[in-house]
This record gives C-alpha cells, sequence and structure tokens, in this order.
C-alpha cells in the first residue's frame, strides 16, 4: 500500500518506443501545516489556529487568479503539490510567483504534498484524463482537511471558478465556492472584488455600442485553429512571426518575413484582430492591390480617438516614421488571422482609467495605458472613483472576439498621476526592471565592512602587486561604482607600459551562488536621471569593488608594452601583452572634466597628469586607426539634467558636452574589451562570450540617404570605412550642428548590437560593424554588466588562475544566459530613457519656452523636428500663415493647403508662402499638454521669435 507503481510508454528522440516504470512512494507522517492540529507537527507548520477558513485552490485558480492570491488579505492558503507541480508545467512564471507566496515566511501559504500523503494519494480511474484526475486528487485533499482538523478548527473551502468541479465537491460535502464569490463574502477587503479575473466563465461587458438587450456582436474573426495554422505555414499560404506593434498606434504593427522579403505590415483594428505587441501570430497576406503605402501624414488626436472606436479602413500614418523601410510605394500588406502564443505581460500594464467612460455607479471603465502601443481595456472596479488621478497597474485575462477591448482586471495603485516617484515606478514596470531589494541570502555572500584586503589575498597565487604604479581613474561627475582605473608609464628601454585596470568583481562573487544568479537575473545595472539600480549590493558596487583614491583594492588588469607614439599616428605598435590579477591602489578619482583640466594645464607636471597625458597621446593614435580601418564616429541626442540637491527635480537641462578625456577613456576600454575578445575566445573557441553589431541592410539607410540627397550630401553605405567618410565630410558651413544631426540620423540606422557565444555563431559573423572590429565582449564594467563578469571568469580560466565553472560549459544553459543579457541590457537602455523623458517634462512644466529646431523629416501636414538643445524630437502641425491666430479645431483640416516632395524631401504650401525642406532651420514654442489617458507630453509648435517676449525665449 505504501509502494505505488507507475507505468507508461513514451517515444524516444530517435523513435523508439520504451516502457518507463516508476516506483512511487507513500508516507503517512505527512502534517497538514495548521496549528489546530493537535497530531501534526507543527515545525512547519502556517495556517493559523484563528482563522475563519483554510482555502484550498485548483489550479486554473493559482494559473489565473495570482493577484486575487498575491494580496495580503488572502491567507491561510492550501496550495496541494499537484497544484503546484501542474502550474509549473503550465506557467513557470505564474509558477514562481505562487512559488515565492508558499517560501515567503511572512504569508500563510501551506505546501501540502498530497501525492506522497496515504491518505491522500489518488490513482487515475479507467478512461479518466490527467486533468480530471488531477482535480480529483484536489477534492480529496480538501476532503482529508475536513475530517482530519479537529472541532472547532476553520472551516475548509474549496476554491474553483469550475462548475463541475464545485457540483462535484458538493456531492461530497465539501464547501465550495467561485473566486468571486468568494471575494464577495470579504467584506473585510471589498478591494478582492478588483482583482478577480474575469475569465471566460464570467459575465462579459458590453462593447462601446452598447447592446441594452444584452446580446453580443461579433466584432472581429475568430482565430484558426493551430492545426491549420500549422498547416497554414507548413504550405506557405500564411506566415508566422513576432509581432512588432508601433510605439504610437496599437493598431498598425509588422511582422519580419524572409519569404515576402519585407516586413509585413498589419494596418487597422480589424486586422490586427486583437493581437498585441509581441505576440506570435499567424498572418495572412492580402491581395497585392490591397496593399498600402507608407503613411505621408502625421496622425492628428482625433484620428488616433477614431482608430480606437473603429476601424475606417482607412491608411493608418507611421507616427514619427517609425518603421519607414524607403519604399515609398505599396507595401505587403496583410491580416492576422490567428495567435500561436500571447505575450501578456505577467508584470501588468500601467496607465489610468478614461473618466468619459465611467458612468455614475457603474463598475465598467476603460483603461488606458501609458504606453500608446498597447490598446485600451476595460476593467470592472468599484473604486473608479477614488481612481481617476491614480497610475494603476492592470492584467489582461482576455480578448474574446465579441469585445471591442481586452478584458482586463485591477491589480494595485501607483500613485498620483504627475508625482514624479510615481511616473518613475511606471516607467520601471514598463521595462521590466527589478527594483525588488536583495534578499538576505545575496548579503550573506557580501564580505563585512569595514573592508580591506587581507594579507591572504595579497599574496594570492596569480596576482600582481602593481601598488608602486600611479594608476588614476575618469569618470563621470559623482561616479561612485568606479569600476576601471588607467595607467601609462615609460620603461626603462624607451618603451611604454600601458594598464587598464578592471576591478576584481569575481573574487567576491563565487560562481553559481545566491549573489552570482542574482546578478544574472538582472543582467546590468540600470541607470535613471536621479538614482541607479544596481545590479549588485551597495558594499560591492561603492566600496569593496570600487577603486576608489587611496585604498588598495582587487583587479583584473590587462597590461602592454607598447612603442611610444610618434608623428603622423606612428607607434604604439604593441611588443607583449599580458593579463594578471592584481593589487593596486588609485592614486586619484577625477571627473572628465577634472582630467581635461590638468591635462590643458602647462603648469602641471606631476606623476597623475603625465600619465593622463601619455594616456592621450596613445587614444589619439587608437582613435585614427580605427577611423582609418572603418570605425564609426556616431552621435546621440544626449542631454544633461542639473538637479536641485533635495528634490532631484531639474532645474536646467542642456546638450552632453564630450571632451577629448571621454575619448581617452573609451580607447583604453575598446583596446582592452577586443584584447580580451581575441584571449578568450583562442582558449575557448566555443563557449567565449562575445559582442557583435551585424552589418545594418541597404533599406535601413533609406531614410537617412533620401534626407542627406535632398541637401545635397553624398551618403555611400557600400562600407563602414566608406560611410565614415562621407560622415566626415557631411558639413555646412552656416550649421555647426548639421554634422551632429547627420551622425544622429545615422545611429537611427543601425542594427542593435548583441551578446552572443562564439559557438553559436560562424566565425565570419563575429565582427562588430560600428567598432570596425572582428572581434569585441565588454570585460570592463563587472559592477554594472553581467556579461563581464561572464568574461572575467573565461579570462581567468584562460590564463590558468582558476577553472572554468561547469555552467559557463553549459551551452544551453549559457544561451539563456546570453538572451537575457541581451533583454536586460535593451531594457535598461529604455528605461534610461524614459527617465530623461520624464524629467524633461517635469523641467517643462507650466514652462513655455521657445527653442532652435531642425527638420528631420516632411509629412503632408506637419513635420517633424529635432531641438538639439533638449534633446527632442517630435511632431509639428502644419497651418498656412492665413490661419495663424484663428482657434482652428484640428490642424490637420489644413493637410490639403501643402503640398509634400518626396524626393526633394520638401513640404511647401500651395500659395508658395511656405516651404520647408529636411535639415531646415526653425523655431518652435515647447509647452506641457495632456492627452487622452491623461498622458503627458510635449507639444512644439511654429513660431516666430518675434511672438514672445524675451523672458520667454531660450537660445
Amino acid at each position: 500500500e505504501m509502494l505505488q507503481r507507475k507505468s507508461f510508454v513514451k517515444k524516444t528522440k530517435k523513435g523508439a518506443v520504451v516502457k518507463v516504470v516508476r516506483e512511487h512512494y507513500l508516507r503517512d507522517d505527512i502534517w497538514c501545516g495548521s496549528f489546530c492540529c493537535s497530531k501534526c507537527d507543527h515545525e512547519a507548520a502556517k495556517l493559523a489556529e484563528g482563522a475563519k477558513t483554510y482555502l484550498v485552490i485548483d489550479t486554473n485558480v493559482a494559473l489565473q487568479q495570482i493577484d486575487f492570491l498575491e494580496h495580503v488579505a488572502v491567507e491561510d492558503v492550501i496550495v496541494s503539490s499537484v497544484v503546484l507541480q501542474e502550474v509549473k508545467h503550465r506557467g513557470l512564471p505564474v509558477y514562481n510567483r505562487l512559488r515565492s507566496l508558499c517560501q515567503d515566511k511572512g504569508r500563510r501559504f501551506y505546501v501540502f504534498s498530497n501525492e506522497h500523503h496515504r491518505e491522500t494519494y489518488v490513482t487515475a480511474e479507467p478512461g479518466e484524463s490527467p486533468n480530471d484526475r488531477n482535480d480529483r486528487a484536489i477534492r480529496v485533499v480538501a476532503s482529508w482537511y475536513r475530517a482530519h482538523l479537529p472541532e472547532g478548527s476553520p472551516s475548509v473551502l474549496l476554491l474553483s471558478n469550475d462548475v463541475d468541479c464545485r457540483r462535484k465537491a458538493t456531492e461530497l460535502g465539501i464547501e465550495a465556492c467561485s473566486v468571486q464569490e468568494y471575494a464577495k463574502r470579504r467584506i473585510d477587503a471589498p478591494e478582492l472584488l478588483d482583482l478577480v479575473a474575469l475569465g471566460e466563465a464570467a459575465e462579459a461587458e458590453l462593447d462601446a455600442a452598447g447592446e441594452k438587450n444584452g446580446k453580443r456582436k461579433r466584432v472581429f474573426e475568430e482565430h484558426r485553429p493551430l492545426s491549420e495554422i500549422t498547416a497554414g505555414v507548413k504550405s506557405g499560404r500564411l506566415h508566422q512571426g513576432a509581432l512588432r506593434t508601433s510605439r504610437f498606434n496599437p493598431y498598425e504593427g509588422r511582422i519580419a518575413c524572409e519569404a515576402v522579403g519585407q516586413d509585413i505590415l498589419i494596418s487597422g483594428r480589424m486586422d490586427m484582430n486583437r493581437a498585441m505587441e509581441g505576440d506570435i501570430v499567424a498572418v495572412e497576406l492580402l491581395p497585392e492591390a490591397q496593399w498600402k503605402t507608407n503613411a505621408k501624414r502625421l496622425p492628428t488626436k482625433e484620428a488616433a480617438a477614431d482608430e480606437e472606436e473603429v476601424n475606417t479602413g482607412a491608411e493608418i500614418a507611421t507616427q514619427l516614421g517609425e518603421g519607414e523601410d524607403g519604399d515609398t510605394g505599396r507595401r505587403a500588406t496583410g491580416v492576422v488571422v490567428g495567435i500561436v502564443k500571447r505575450n501578456w505581460r505577467q508584470r501588468g500594464y500601467c496607465g489610468s482609467l478614461e473618466p468619459s467612460s465611467h458612468r455614475p455607479g457603474g463598475h465598467n471603465v476603460l483603461f488606458v495605458p501609458v504606453e500608446k502601443k498597447f490598446p485600451r481595456m476595460r476593467i470592472q472596479t468599484r473604486q473608479a472613483e477614488n481612481l481617476m488621478d491614480k497610475r494603476i497597474v492592470v492584467a489582461i485575462d482576455g480578448w474574446d472576439a465579441d469585445s471591442v477591448y481586452p478584458s482586463a482586471h485591477y491589480v494595485r495603485t501607483l500613485g498620483n498621476i504627475g508625482d514624479k516617484s510615481t511616473e518613475t515606478d511606471v516607467l520601471l514596470i514598463e521595462n521590466d526592471i527589478n527594483t525588488s531589494p536583495f534578499t538576505p541570502a545575496v548579503y550573506a555572500c557580501v564580505p563585512r565592512l569595514p573592508w580591506t584586503v587581507s594579507e591572504e589575498e595579497r599574496n594570492e597565487s596569480g596576482r600582481e602587486d602593481l601598488r608602486q604604479i600611479c594608476v588614476c581613474s575618469v569618470d563621470p561627475p559623482g561616479c561612485r561604482d568606479i569600476d576601471d582605473a588607467l595607467h601609462a608609464r615609460e620603461l626603462p628601454n624607451g618603451n611604454w607600459e600601458l594598464g587598464v585596470h578592471i576591478a576584481d568583481v569575481t573574487h567576491f562573487v563565487e560562481p553559481d551562488g545566491a549573489m552570482d544568479l542574482e546578478a544574472a537575473r538582472r543582467g546590468t545595472s540600470v541607470y535613471l536621471v536621479e538614482r541607479r539600480i544596481d545590479m549588485l549590493p551597495k558594499a560591492l558596487t561603492e566600496d569593496i569593488c570600487s577603486l576608489r583614491s587611496g585604498v588598495e583594492r582587487l583587479t583584473f588588469s590587462v597590461v602592454w608594452e607598447i612603442t611610444p607614439p610618434g608623428p603622423n599616428f606612428s607607434g604604439v605598435e604593441v611588443v607583449h601583452t599580458r593579463y594578471t590579477k592584481a593589487l593596486i591602489e588609485s592614486r586619484a578619482a577625477l571627473s572628465y572634466q577634472e582630467a581635461q583640466m590638468r591635462i590643458d594645464d602647462p603648469s602641471a607636471n606631476d606623476e597623475v597628469t603625465a600619465g593622463l597625458r601619455r594616456l592621450l597621446a596613445v587614444a589619439r593614435v587608437l582613435r585614427h586607426r580605427r577611423t582609418e580601418a572603418g570605425a564609426l564616429q556616431l552621435a546621440s541626442p544626449e542631454v544633461k539634467f542639473k538637479l536641485e540637491a533635495e528634490t532631484l527635480d531639474p532645474l536646467d537641462v542642456g546638450m552632453y558636452q564630450v571632451r577629448e578625456t571621454n575619448q581617452m577613456v573609451e580607447e583604453m576600454m575598446l583596446l582592452a574589451n577586443v584584447a580580451v575578445a581575441e584571449k578568450t575566445l583562442q582558449s575557448f573557441p566555443s563557449l567565449a562570450v562575445l559582442r557583435r553589431h551585424q552589418t545594418p541592410p541597404p533599406r535601413q539607410f533609406e531614410p537617412l540617404l533620401r534626407a542627406a540627397a535632398a541637401a545635397n550630401i553624398d551618403i555611400d553605405i557600400s562600407s563602414s570605412k566608406a560611410l565614415a567618410d562621407s560622415l566626415d565630410r557631411a558639413v555646412r558651413a552656416d550649421d555647426g550642428y548639421f554634422n551632429k544631426l547627420v551622425r544622429i540620423m545615422t545611429t537611427r540606422c543601425m542594427t542593435q548590437a548583441l551578446y552572443f557565444c562564439s559557438g553559436d555563431v560562424d566565425a565570419p559573423e563575429y565582427d562588430h560593424y560600428g567598432l570596425a572590429a572582428p572581434l569585441y565582449t565588454h570585460f570592463t564594467s563587472p559592477i554594472r554588466r553581467y556579461s563581464d563578469v561572464t568574461v572575467h571568469r573565461l579570462l581567468a580560466a584562460s590564463i590558468g588562475i582558476k577553472p572554468l565553472p561547469d555552467s559557463a560549459r553549459d551551452k544551453v544553459g549559457m544561451r539563456a544566459v546570453v538572451g537575457n543579457l541581451n533583454e536586460r541590457h535593451h531594457n535598461a537602455q529604455m528605461a534610461g530613457r524614459a527617465s530623461v523623458e520624464l524629467h524633461t517634462l517635469i523641467f517643462f512644466h507650466k514652462r513655455t519656452v521657445v527653442a532652435d529646431a531642425r527638420v528631420v523629416k516632411v509629412r503632408a501636414n506637419g513635420l517633424i523636428v529635432f531641438v538639439p538643445k533638449y534633446g527632442i524630437e517630435g511632431p509639428v502641425f502644419l497651418i498656412s500663415k492665413d490661419e495663424k491666430g484663428k482657434k482652428a479645431a484640428n490642424a490637420a483640416a489644413e493637410e490639403d493647403n501643402f503640398v509634400v516632395n518626396e524626393e526633394a524631401q520638401s513640404v511647401t504650401s500651395k500659395d508658395g508662402k511656405q516651404k520647408f525642406v529636411v535639415f531646415d532651420k526653425l523655431a518652435v514654442v515647447i509647452e506641457v499638454e495632456e492627452t487622452t489617458g491623461r498622458r503627458r507630453q510635449l507639444h512644439l509648435a511654429l513660431t516666430d521669435r518675434a511672438e514672445l517676449p524675451p523672458s520667454e525665449l531660450c537660445a
């Protein structure tokens, strides 16, 4: 009776059919976990003695109601092992959240091992499906608890949204109800009702047309079954891919398609057919006569609102020219016919409620996401009036064919709309940034403070003592996580010694330890305007590993012997390279400006300054050689904020100044990264973690080429060298910013650089296009990038200091690590940009500013302009001079008064009084406006400088 055997047959990868027999041992000493029970041990008990009810949940409740379960009012929950295992099999993200609840000592969630308990284990009956068997096992658990607990104990309630399961439970004398019924009973926590995911069984909302009689009309075509989709993709009739929606319109998207030779456009609510960003979709091409063209107009607020309500079949504008591939003719257009895999966020969607969609006393209300690439959603909440001025998080429950909007449920409130802390929380959630505190297990890996280098570490095998060398660091002002330092000195033989010293993070981060696993999950530190979210605990990033001035620190160093720089960029030939663990003591921690001032001061001749001058001389030669090899000197609209000391609100914003010392440090880091890439690849040809930048396809350059041709600038994209030379020649005597603007536009044509494992990519594809380097990796920032941590371990193994961890030899595991690094790196970039946008909005709040701008794109009813001083790009609607001063209801009404010349990249009014060409200078008024869903954005409008008083002008 205590030994059960399971047998089944399975098919192997080679096609053989084998019988598998497994022994399953049962026990009678598995405790119930209740403090009410005198029969069971209380050591691991979590279920409270004073609770009113113990809840037994089924698998679907765990999968679909996790937000409900996570609420603090839901306690004393029994999670049977059969539920936990089935959730793990069906949804790993939900499993991790449920497991966290069960492991949290502050929450009363108890895992009951019913599959190993003699009295609760059930065998499948003849003809019984696995799902029915598991449901029966859960009912047996509820029945067992009811019989096992002594009289006067809390009642046992089975939570299930399955009507049949509840009926069978009732027949056994088990009390059962749906999650919604239970939430209604909890009058002490009315907010629980808002957290209930509606699901298929719940009564769906009426759509915007309002069917008073309750009848639902089909809005969308039903999705085709997966079998039909699979057959269609195999035959070539259908095309499958990940949907990328416009950042500005949830009803315009694209999927990449090699078979068609270009992206397939999906345009309009009906053709999108309930697909959302990131979904894996099946698309059917429309007849070529129905293909659409790239938009030639800016979408107006009114047009966007109309598209939210109905699909007119009209051409949808590609706002800000997103996704253009240079083809002004018809583009391959398709319609979504099925969803292969949903990509709905487990973390939810941030936004606010639409006041106009709420009727007094009603519970249905529209939710407007902050990200315009997601559609509005309908939720049910009894606290709508209190949430109108709040940013909230919702989770999607489903999207039926007879519903205009996806149905969702309220998860939590973040704070007041417009509050900086709230809006920062929004951007972190939207970009999936992990802000949770480090666990005690992670902190247990950190050495105690105050920390100093021990005698054992000084004498560690393979570690050189370089404290006698004059080392210094050069970083942005206020930098506290200093992970690199430099030196350059003259050797007795006349050659120079060059050193790049990187914080020895892997000395403290043991492979596969709690801190290592957490760093791998986070992937990178995230830098916002006013704060930093660390990949590693602050004690490491700002103290133990930070290469601060005047203290001994452990490093992993690359040291070269080189010939001195000569005239005409000669010299700097590498004589010898060595890689070593080291002990250093930095002589100075300088900012870029401080280092530049030392170099430029002729009276400064100290050892630190002399080293800086040598470093700069070497950097100039290295930069010249990279440029000659075809490395691109690109640019970004980076801005710098001056923040108020206490509130950290922006007081001023301006262009970031790049000094020669910035370039000096960059060249040293590039030199070290290339050297380490060569060394690790040589030692581990199939395991090295590298970084590549693929050559952009020619179509991505089309917007740049059209703009440059209109400005009589020749851009050659035949190679990176040809492009670099073209950019150097792209100058205008009357516009000092012209060259930088062309470089910014070029940057936007690039593909994304990615990490990869050398064994997963053919050697010819290792190249880094932007750097013109055949090999590249990231070694120089292990404090803030986990990629560099992996590379440090590879380098240590390469020089025989430490063996390579088994996890680094696991190709499948490393492939997953590298994929996560790419995703986390991208998310961190997006969060940083969103933080800049947020602080820009805060700066312009209650300000009206006039600034110089440049035209970067033209449309029939407006322009896309770039404002250099503030790094802002946005649309400007055109209104004819005769209409200025009149309060036109819609600027787009004037679109027929302007004509676009695609070849000349110009837009001209029909009366000839106004003409705008790409790269033209003009003045714009900048102010903040509030749009649908309490979204705040910058509003740009053309102006003459004379129209505003001098006090409101800002050059």
